[in-house]
């Protein structure tokens, strides 16, 4: 899994000049970052933008406390699924009608995988056995529901297995504990060739690598907003349907935000157009204008970019953990990872709790892997760097092997 590391950082003057380089230093100044810490989880959580926060405020303090429901109209509240779809949609390259703001991730890889399979005429839901678990469950619960027959794939073949199926398959464009990125290219013609249909799960990719989805062939994807996206805890998520395909689906949940003519208030049923039928209730207001506005953070960043220094900090990463002793579980090729880099370490818990004690914020996922996530557009190559540092000395003291770093938190 190792790689030669060309024209890697070997100083933390190397960092520094670097830093200066960097095209895309000036966006760390659009993010509400505390004094005192590195925070390497934004591949988790994302942190506060300036603006988000701005937002949130005139969102509950004066549209919704003064505009009471005028708001809708408005403030513009109706709109901001469409609005916030639109500006994603750049970000996963594609159309602006093609992106609608929607319930949770799971939720959403549901609906498209049920409506995937309807319109294959097919019961196969597909799933690798080392996808994340909600969307191992998701394809599970759709074979418990009576709407599909599920087939877990090792990940070794999974591509093979994939195209010798007929049905629909979730798959993570990068993997979440692994930080793999999936061969989409590869992925989507072996779909062409098979007649399947592919639910991506964008989650751990979107605001991180210049995905290209239709330029590349993708019909149908969800994603969460609040990791690489800094849409805040617990931010709604998204749908991308291609144009040609989501006038062919129906969703299985029909709710009165995917129907046409909603405010008609008629007994039957006429879906949106696009994406925009994969809507059910009533978009969380307060968060979808938290999301709206932390997206700003991305407005002029070049993705080609983005995914360029989220691969070299990535780098940056495994050259100082393997000089640890540490082994990591991601790929040492730069261009097939994601935004963040695992290593394991046995007592890995604890391990990060003491960093977080130190002022570093990584996270931890069992049984023993240590995410390291690298933001490309607030992560600085120093940040990385120092907190390498700061790992080095923990595990070289062992300070890590106090009782109250073992104890284990409910969130890990």
């Amino acid at each position: 899994m190792t790689q030669k590391h060309v024209q890697a950082p070997r100083t933390r003057q190397d960092c520094e000049a670097l830093d200066r380089a960097d095209p895309l230093a000036g966006m760390r100044a659009r993010f509400a970052l505390p004094d005192g810490v590195i925070y390497l989880d934004g591949h988790s959580l994302g942190p506060a933008t300036h603006g988000a926060l701005e937002r949130l405020a005139r969102a509950a303090g004066e549209e919704w406390r003064r505009g009471l429901i005028r708001s809708w109209n408005d403030a513009g509240w109706f709109d901001l699924p469409a609005r916030a779809g639109a500006r994603l949609a750049r970000l996963v390259g594609v159309a602006p009608g093609e992106v609608t703001v929607t319930d949770s991730v799971s939720v959403n890889l549901f609906k498209l995988a049920v409506a995937g399979l309807r319109v294959l005429g097919s019961r196969t839901v597909m799933v690798q056995s080392d996808e994340f678990p909600t969307d191992q469950s998701i394809a599970a619960g759709i074979a418990d529901a009576g709407l599909g027959e599920l087939k877990r794939l090792e990940p070794k073949d999974a591509l093979a297995a994939f195209g010798a199926y007929r049905g629909v398959i979730i798959r993570s464009a990068v993997n979440y504990r692994t930080g793999e990125a999936a061969d989409i290219d590869a992925w989507e013609q072996m779909a062409h060739q098979s007649g399947n249909l592919i639910v991506w799960d964008l989650s751990h990719a979107t605001g991180v690598l210049d995905l290209r989805l239709g330029q590349r062939g993708a019909k149908l994807a969800a994603g969460c907003s609040y990791k690489f996206l800094n849409g805040g805890p617990g931010a709604p998520a998204f749908v991308y349907a291609r144009a040609d395909i989501a006038q062919q689906l129906q969703s299985p949940i029909l709710g009165w935000f995917g129907q046409k003519d909603q405010f008609d208030f008629g007994a039957s049923y006429e879906a949106k157009d696009g994406a925009a039928r994969f809507a059910t209730g009533t978009p969380p207001v307060l968060s979808l204008s938290a999301l709206d506005a932390a997206l700003d953070a991305f407005d002029g960043v070049d993705l080609a970019q983005t995914s360029a220094k989220a691969r070299a900090l990535g780098d940056l990463v495994i050259m100082r953990t393997e000089a640890m002793g540490l082994k990591t579980i991601s790929p040492g090729e730069a261009a097939r990872r994601g935004g963040h880099v695992s290593v394991r370490h046995e007592h890995g818990y604890a391990v990060v709790q003491a960093l977080i004690a130190r002022g570093i914020i990584p996270d931890f996922r069992a049984p023993d892997a240590i995410r390291f996530g690298v933001a490309p557009l607030y992560v600085r190559h120093v940040d990385v760097w120092d907190a390498m540092d700061t790992l080095s000395d923990v595990l070289a003291t062992r300070a890590w092997d106090r009782p109250d770093f073992h104890a284990r938190a409910a969130v890990t």
